[in-house]
């Protein structure tokens, strides 16, 4: 007869992460559901838990963070529990692993090199990257990030080896280049189709230019947009809860009707 006690609620980091192990492990040869579970069937539900814990960042819902980060670490517990059943590898060779990582990267700490700010940090750790085998800085960026974090990132690495302008001026002018490009595309394309390929082309190189100028001006640009992203939101549903008051549908009322609300919106 199996024991489906649950361990006691621990008191310290320690005994908290053996009782996760624990739990883990009476699920996954007990339970129907994480009995089926594989790596490659946990992948999108991994992702869908990441971007609920960002949500909750954003909101700054401490209680939600604290359950969302309970979710990544399970998630992270049972990946390395699928692998120890065919011997690849188990947790204590994930959590030694990150260590010595972390150890070999920080050498201003557990070593004798000197530092003298954040970016000589940064510096190091993708000449240390490289040293141990990386063909290029920019081949730790992962391919499946969303296209705007991965311009960013693109951005870091590159600057982790000097490879940056100098001032936020010559970025700005450079920000200020591209949108005349993009511009010129559509003012030449007013007697003839536009080249849809080319203009998408210069908008990237738009976007491009003005996410660097986030970053030199220390603004998160995916911060940034999901912060516009939410208060765009709240206002269009500030519009819908108004118009349904006076009865009316969002496609019968003018664009003028629809601005009074969004004005009001905006006030509160």
């Amino acid at each position: 007869m199996p024991n489906n006690t649950a361990p006691e609620t621990a008191i310290n980091p320690a005994t908290a992460f053996l009782r996760l192990l624990t739990v883990l492990d009476t699920l996954r040869t007990q339970c129907p559901w994480d009995k089926k579970q594989t790596m490659e069937s946990l992948r999108h539900l991994t992702i869908e838990e990441t971007y609920e814990l960002s949500d909750a960042i954003m909101e700054g819902d401490m209680e939600e963070i604290k359950k969302e980060l309970g979710d990544v670490m399970m998630h992270l517990v049972f990946y390395a529990r699928i692998a120890s059943e065919t011997d690849l590898f188990n947790i204590v060779d994930v959590l030694n692993s990150v260590c010595d990582k972390l150890i070999s990267r920080h050498p201003h700490i557990y070593g004798d090199v000197v530092v003298h700010d954040e970016q000589d940090v940064k510096r190091n750790w993708e000449q240390l990257k490289l040293k141990e085998g990386n063909k290029s800085v920019l081949a730790g960026v992962p391919a499946g990030l969303p296209s705007l974090v991965k311009a960013s990132r693109i951005q870091e690495k590159a600057r982790g080896v000097g490879f940056d302008w100098e001032k936020k001026e010559q970025v700005w002018e450079k920000v200020e280049e591209e949108l005349q490009e993009f511009k010129d595309e559509f003012n030449a394309a007013e007697t003839t189709d536009i080249d849809i390929e080319k203009a998408e082309g210069e908008f990237g190189d738009l976007l491009f230019s003005l996410i660097n100028y986030a970053r030199f001006i220390n603004i998160n640009p995916e911060n940034a947009l999901e912060k516009t992203n939410k208060k765009f939101i709240k206002r269009f549903q500030y519009l819908e809860s108004k118009a349904k008051e006076k009865g009316k549908a969002l496609q019968d009322m003018s664009l003028a009707e629809m601005d009074v609300y969004w004005n009001e919106a905006k006030r509160l």
